[in-house]
């Protein structure tokens, strides 16, 4: 399994990108997964459902299974955010693992940056920055991709991609 990041200041367009590059990826024959990072609280829940209920008593774990999907759910109650490396552990075997965020984590990234966003380039202070998706030109020796070139992103998130067992060993 090989695992590439997309890394960005929020409002960047991360999100909106990787869902127009996996349909690309899977047309070639890849099976992909993706970690999110949140900075916030979120539910992916429903108040008053089974499975809510039992978090809300106090289950630490809580996993719904149908004939279509499971989902797992763990509180962390007291705990620390479970850093990156615990989280690739947990992730089933894929052709690709793209995470999106953990912008300060020891990682192969693209950064995605849009100048109407106003926010400074990550890549001058970040090493583990291998290219660039923007709407801007920077000065930089990186490769530089256009933000709506998805054909040649997608192809870089594979060119880019590193064994996870090389992210774990740190």
């Amino acid at each position: 399994m090989k695992l590439i990041g997309l890394a960005g200041w929020s409002g960047a367009g991360k999100t909106t990108l990787l869902t127009r590059v996996i349909p690309h990826l899977v047309a070639r024959g890849l099976k992909v997964s993706t970690i999110k990072h949140a900075h916030h609280s979120f539910d992916v829940d429903v108040p008053g459902k089974d499975s809510y209920r039992h978090r809300e008593a106090g289950a630490t774990e809580v996993l719904i299974s149908s004939g279509k999907r499971f989902a797992l759910m763990h509180e962390l109650r007291d705990e620390a955010e479970w850093p990156l490396a615990d989280l690739l552990r947990k992730m089933s075997p894929v052709d690709l693992l793209i995470i999106e965020g953990f912008k300060r984590d020891n990682h192969p990234k693209i950064e995605v940056h849009r100048a109407e966003n106003g926010k400074p380039f990550l890549f001058p202070d970040d090493a583990n920055i291998v290219a660039v998706a923007s709407d801007a030109q920077p000065d930089t020796k990186l490769p530089l991709i256009h933000i709506d070139e998805i054909e040649r992103i997608a192809a870089t998130m594979i060119e880019k991609a590193v064994p996870v067992s090389d992210v774990l060993r740190g």
